[in-house]
């Protein structure tokens, strides 16, 4: 299982979550690049902390909404989201390359991300900005999500995500951030999720049902205050499973297609 965190969501003066802290820990990085989040300097920082590490760098790109932290839809045309991806795209893979390292695959980031679920035009468009700039690049998302199915079809490898501090529907998605309960705390408890997940394949939801979740990689976001003592006990916990916590992008793992 891979263990990944999103990453450099700074900007400016303003830092947000421990990144050094939580790299010493995933395996995988999501690395805002300066739309939603991120700015030269900090994609600069993460990418050579990751490449000392031997972290995998992903792109997480999201929507031109700083104000927002890309957590707010934007009815962007689809050749201007195509060309917004691509920028961003370039931008960390500069960084990337001046770290000794590369970027190896995409996650969408907030409103994007949800939208992406659905939204067949956006998909189409991101889907679009990835073949056109690298597809060599996988790509990180929501089982079942649309753009992932268009994804494949356009010949991406796909890897499919779970969440470790975040609340499920009885529907298997997310609970908005709004709601409640929608972002989880505890660590043990956090922990005791991902193997269960890892393990068994599925998550309680907040009805008490359990949802079928296959998943290739677990996020633990970075913004969480206790981040990095969420990804500790996390890795931990997976690991005295008997789970090997391992890249996302190591050619030893089994790389499943959307369906």
């Amino acid at each position: 299982m891979d263990l990944n965190a999103d990453l450099g969501e700074g900007f400016g003066h303003w830092t947000l979550g421990d990144d050094s802290a939580v790299l010493k820990v995933v395996t995988s990085a999501n690395v805002a690049c300066g739309y939603h989040a991120g700015d030269a300097d900090t994609m600069r920082a993460v990418c050579t902390q990751a490449a000392e590490a031997g972290v995998a760098v992903g792109a997480h790109v999201g929507y031109n909404d700083l104000a927002g932290f890309g957590r707010r839809f934007v009815d962007v045309a689809p050749d201007t989201l195509t060309n917004e991806v691509l920028a961003q795209l370039g931008a960390l893979q500069a960084f990337a390359r001046a770290a000794g390292t590369r970027v190896s695959y995409v996650k969408p980031h907030g409103a994007l991300y949800n939208t992406l679920v659905r939204h067949e035009a956006q998909a189409d468009a991101v889907v679009d900005a990835v073949r056109l700039f690298d597809p060599t690049l996988a790509v990180l998302g929501p089982p079942g999500a649309v753009w992932l199915k268009r994804a494949s079809v356009a010949g991406l490898r796909v890897w499919h995500e779970a969440f470790a501090d975040r609340a499920y529907t009885a529907t298997g998605t997310l609970v908005p951030r709004n709601e409640p309960g929608a972002v989880l705390r505890d660590p043990a408890e956090i922990a005791a999720r991902c193997v269960q997940l890892a393990t068994e394949g599925w998550v309680r939801t907040t009805n008490g049902r359990p949802v079928h979740i296959a998943a290739d990689s677990i996020c633990v976001h970075g913004d969480t205050p206790n981040a990095a003592e969420i990804a500790k006990t996390v890795r931990k916990a997976l690991e005295s499973a008997g789970v090997a916590v391992s890249r996302v992008d190591s050619p030893l793992r089994h790389t499943r297609r959307a369906i």
